[in-house]
């Protein structure tokens, strides 16, 4: 019998006879043989982190197979207690400016009226006089009674004023009622758990989802999500890319425009700095490149030499060619191009196995190449022959040691034929994803970030990428 039930507290951690820490939270993932599929995620009904059971059932093999739906992440944004919590935020909030807005009027106004406090004695004084003796009132007298009394019209707007407040002091008084009634039928209706206590597990649920998803192994693509357009800038082609193996905290972001005989570089501090076009230095590289499958790895910028099949390594830090190496047999200056052109004979790429060349040769016919490269000295260790004509293929990306082909480079594209390295295997697939600009030159995945970026005439595109994947366990 498959418990499935089990599984999926498995998964979460929340076993509760011993410590197990979930293994993988990816849309879809095979998980102790059970598929967990998060391509829904709402807030369901496993009570203690919002999971649920959809489906079990046993494949030929005997393997437990379950679907489970995994909460999406912020889910006490979708909570209407909280979207209640909110609002009274927010009016506690609105209460407190106001309250603010009182206090500094009240404050003000009573220093002005204890300025005039003397003046309101002398003027008492003398009505008191002039009441009891009205003949003591000579014109000269009335006259400075006139002018004293004059002086205390301002206080006349600050008491209506006061008045204005005092109203207002009544309304806030019925709103904090009103809040009060609500927290404490809030507070009743959830429990033992405040909002506080309930966004922290959340918190600690999705540090816990995210620590999952670095732990994840290599996989199989499945699905491209929709473009995401970071920004628009420099000429229909061109290639920009992050370091595909430094730590996360290195945010740099490189950009070369154009496909041959470029030889500048920009170096943006941050993806922010590179949307605003702002904090970049400049590298001048010694040696122009061909077409656009420059990729950097490890701090540095691997790329095909213009007019040869020359790879050169150049390193940013220091600014200076480390290697050099010929690509042997490889075709070049538009011998073997996609079928867009533009000199992409020769097309580095970085994945989770490490650095490879996609490329052709006449004794390969014009079919697809791909030679997996010691990083240091740009030595060919492995090749492999595809069987798939180059000029046939828009683009192509290396994921974990797969080679995904495009049939285009322009509308109406998909990913048309993959190359398994570890198999020496390949099959046609039937993956699609929304060509925006129409015209892709460049195309590569980024294995640290896992999403795929591409240069769409003339505009920056990530794409998030949906890989199947098995994750076996010690007990396996």
């Amino acid at each position: 019998m498959c418990d499935c039930k089990r599984t999926a507290l498995l998964l979460i951690g929340l076993d509760r006879e011993r410590d197990i820490h979930p293994f993988s939270l990816s849309p879809p993932s095979l998980v102790r043989g059970c598929i967990i599929d998060r391509e829904q995620l709402h807030f369901l009904s496993v009570p203690e982190e919002g999971w649920e059971i959809y489906s079990s059932a046993q494949d030929a093999d005997g393997k437990c197979i379950c679907t489970v739906v995994a909460p999406a992440q912020n889910m006490c944004n979708r909570d209407p207690r909280s979207r209640q919590l909110r609002q009274l935020m927010e009016k506690v909030q609105n209460i407190s400016q106001s309250m603010e807005v009182l206090d500094l009027r009240t404050y003000r106004d009573l220093q002005y009226v204890r300025n005039t406090e003397s003046l309101m004695k002398v003027v008492d004084g003398k009505l008191k006089v002039a009441s009891e003796n009205p003949r003591s009132l000579n014109p000269k007298g009335f006259q400075e009674l006139k002018d004293k009394v004059t002086q205390l019209l301002p206080l006349l707007p600050v008491l209506e004023q006061y008045k204005t407040d005092a109203k207002m002091i009544l309304r806030l008084r019925e709103e904090v009622r009103n809040l009060s009634l609500v927290l404490m039928a809030i507070q009743e209706e959830m429990g033992a758990y405040d909002y506080e206590e309930l966004r922290q597990r959340v918190l600690l649920l999705e540090t816990r989802l995210h620590s999952c998803m670095q732990k994840l192994g290599c996989g199989k693509l499945t699905g491209v999500s929709n473009p995401i357009t970071v920004r628009a800038s420099g000429s229909r082609f061109g290639s920009w890319m992050t370091d595909t193996m430094i730590p996360s905290s290195d945010n740099r972001v490189w950009s070369m425009d154009g496909y041959f005989k470029g030889r500048r570089v920009l170096e943006y501090r941050t993806m922010n700095d590179f949307m605003k076009g702002q904090n970049f230095v400049q590298h001048l590289l010694p040696h122009p490149w061909a077409g656009t499958g420059h990729v950097v790895y490890n701090g540095s910028l691997y790329y095909n030499k213009y007019q040869s099949n020359i790879i050169i390594k150049y390193h940013f830090r220091s600014r200076s060619v480390l290697v050099q190496r010929s690509l042997s047999g490889a075709g070049y200056n538009n011998t073997f191009p996609y079928s867009w052109g533009g000199s992409s004979d020769i097309d580095l790429m970085a994945d989770e196995n490490g650095l490879w060349a996609v490329y052709t040769t006449i004794p390969n016919a014009g079919n697809i190449v791909i030679s997996r490269l010691e990083p240091q000295s740009l030595e060919v260790l492995q090749t492999w022959d595809t069987g798939f004509p180059k000029r046939s293929a828009g683009e192509s990306f290396m994921i974990c040691g797969t080679l995904y082909v495009t049939n285009s480079h322009l509308a109406g594209a998909k990913i048309y034929f993959a190359y398994y390295t570890n198999t020496s295997s390949y099959e046609y697939t039937d993956i699609p994803f929304h060509n925006q600009y129409s015209h892709i030159s460049m195309m590569d995945y980024n294995p640290r970030e896992r999403v795929l970026y591409t240069w769409n005439n003339g505009h920056q595109v990530l794409y998030n990428v949906t890989l199947f994947q098995v994750i076996k366990t010690s007990g396996d």
